[in-house]
């Protein structure tokens, strides 16, 4: 279920970016091309999404299917309003890690990156490497691996966003113990729909800091449309080949 996050940001907060008129007029013509998008690619991928699930069980013991909650915007009618409220769902991907693991080592990674703890970040690591994302996770797979290489652990990420709960273009969905951590500015990346891609992943990615990633997601906000939305779509492919940053 849905929860709101009190105190995080509150519906004034959000008008405050983006008017509401505006925001719907996007809103719309993104939903539309997040549904013939996601159910065209659904179809087509769901072969290849059987092998990989099939793969992760027998490398490891439990679900394929790793469900976590995540913080986005998602728009909700409030009587004859339509407003933005900002809350956690369920998050889907496929499973990289082995069952149960602990989350301690990756929040206390995150909270390293959010303070540009290069000291922190490295002794967690084990070593200073140049991605900006926990690299040497013991908790990994080995097919887990190799999935989050290829970028293929983020497949099932399309029914997310058939189900409305994130677009195919926005800031990245982050956690909420990451959104905790956050300084006020931060929060100003949560006043659009999360995305399955965006501006970060096909410029940056993991080996830019978390201030420059939240820049960037800022710079979407500020000017995102549909043509922002299909350019950066072309170059996710790309970036995706590249595997710059991904890990």
């Amino acid at each position: 279920m849905r929860q709101n996050l009190i105190g995080l940001v509150s519906y004034h907060d959000l008008s405050a970016a983006q008017t509401n008129e505006r925001r719907l007029r996007i809103s719309a013509s993104k939903r539309l091309l997040d549904l013939v998008v996601s159910v065209i690619l659904l179809f087509l991928l769901l072969p290849a999404m059987l092998v990989i699930a099939l793969l992760i069980v027998l490398d490891t013991p439990g679900s394929p299917i790793f469900v976590q909650q995540r913080v986005g915007l998602r728009r909700k009618r409030a009587g004859n309003r339509i407003v933005w409220e900002v809350g956690t769902f369920p998050f889907y991907k496929f499973r990289t890690m082995r069952k149960n693991a602990n989350p301690e080592i990756h929040r206390a990674y995150v909270g390293a990156l959010i303070r540009n703890d290069h000291e922190g970040m490295a002794a967690l690591q084990g070593e200073d490497v140049k991605v900006r994302k926990l690299v040497k996770d013991p908790r990994v797979t080995r097919v887990g691996a190799f999935l989050r290489k290829s970028s293929l652990d983020e497949l099932p990420e399309f029914w997310n966003v058939l189900r409305g709960d994130m677009s195919l273009v926005g800031p990245r969905r982050p956690i909420p113990y990451e959104v905790e951590m956050y300084e006020p500015w931060h929060r100003k990346r949560l006043e659009a729909v999360p995305g399955l891609t965006g501006l970060w992943q096909v410029t940056a990615r993991s080996s830019s800091s978390f201030d420059d990633m939240v820049e960037l997601d800022l710079y979407y906000i500020e000017h995102q449309s549909l043509w922002l939305d299909l350019k950066i779509l072309l170059m996710t492919p790309l970036a995706v080949l590249r595997g710059q940053g991904a890990v």
